[in-house]
């Protein structure tokens, strides 16, 4: 029992230390983001503007530009890095994510049907942003859980991942269909915003995203014994107490509105929902407790640092966010993929 304890408590120790070097590697990495641009700011003069100094070009650059468009980057990469932890947990696949579950490729479709209707992306009706993405991933959701499901064995992880393929492939093609149905400036305008570019974000979209995972992340990490439990297998959840059937849709229900929200605010983002939760597990093991804070760290790092390069290194032309992330996302999946059995 006492080394029972003693492991524990180490692990315990590992996963703090690791939390508070990943919260100084996201700090360095937002004052570069914020330092970075057409206009650069000097790390320092960058601190002294956030603490009320700097002239006024400098409070007009970081405080009408760049740290809004910070804010989002953070509360998405939080977001996608925990929605994929929670969905490798309740499938018990190792491949498990967001946008390779086809739960991106719902909010899309949400994310156009929103524009068809209201043609405000930057305007007060941007908050209603996160609804249209929540709705197109939940029906995302729920298709691959119809067609993964078996009656004697549940949601099989294998039919989880080939029906969230061909669920993304037919909302894809319903989302290219109305896609073409905009005009020429709203589909100019939406295909950045789905290929992951957070240009052009402000405070409107900041707090549209924020009462989302203020109010969802929270949940999703008081879960974490729920979640130690159901990746297990169900029929163990069940025999510790876990009401199984009930912990997975409302974890699943946590997971969409993660992903969606903030697929909504930072664009179609793959691969971050992928890769956070498996460097998390490689720093601090399985256990979800230890797992789900260092994975929102991860992917707040991930998604600062790929948008950050997308507007920096290849000036004048900036490269979002999503394709940055891809660059490193595919191969890493095609990675995992071999050593998958």
């Amino acid at each position: 029992m006492s080394r029972s304890t003693g492991t524990g408590d180490a692990r315990k120790t590992k996963a703090w230390l690791v939390c508070l070097i990943l919260a100084a590697i996201s700090f360095v990495v937002i004052v570069l983001g914020l330092n970075t641009g057409t206009i650069r700011i000097p790390p320092l003069r960058v601190l002294d503007t956030l603490f009320g100094g700097g002239s006024g070009r400098d409070h007009l650059v970081l405080f009408e530009y760049r740290l809004p468009r910070i804010v989002v980057t953070v509360l998405a990469g939080a977001g996608l890095g925990a929605a994929g932890a929670v969905m490798q947990g309740l499938s018990r696949n190792a491949l498990a994510d967001p946008g390779v579950l086809g739960l991106h490729a719902g909010a899309a479709l949400g994310l156009v049907m929103f524009v068809s209707f209201f043609r405000d992306l930057e305007g007060s009706a941007a908050v209603l942003i996160p609804l249209f993405t929540f709705a197109g991933g939940l029906i995302a959701a729920v298709l691959i859980v119809l067609l993964s499901y078996s009656r004697s064995r549940g949601v099989v992880p294998v039919r989880l991942i080939l029906s969230g393929i061909g669920v993304a492939s037919g909302l894809s093609a319903i989302t290219l269909y109305w896609s073409l149905r905009l005009d020429e400036d709203t589909y100019a305008f939406t295909a950045r915003w789905l290929a992951g570019s957070v240009w052009g974000r402000d405070w409107v979209h900041a707090a549209a995203l924020l009462p989302w995972i203020v109010i969802v992340l929270p949940y999703v990490l008081s879960q974490t014994r729920s979640l130690n439990n159901l990746s297990l297998g169900d029929e163990t959840a069940a025999g510790i107490g876990t009401n199984v059937r009930r912990q997975r849709l409302l974890l699943l229900g946590a997971a969409v509105a993660l992903s969606s929200a903030s697929v909504s605010m930072a664009g179609g983002i793959g691969f971050i929902g992928l890769i956070a939760p498996h460097l998390a597990r490689r720093l601090v093991g399985p256990m979800y407790q230890h797992l789900l804070p260092v994975a929102c760290f991860v992917g707040v790092v991930i998604l600062v640092t790929s948008d950050t390069i997308g507007r920096s290194v290849f000036q004048p032309n900036a490269i979002p966010a999503g394709v940055v992330v891809a660059v490193v996302g595919a191969p890493y999946f095609l990675f995992l993929l071999s050593r998958t059995k």
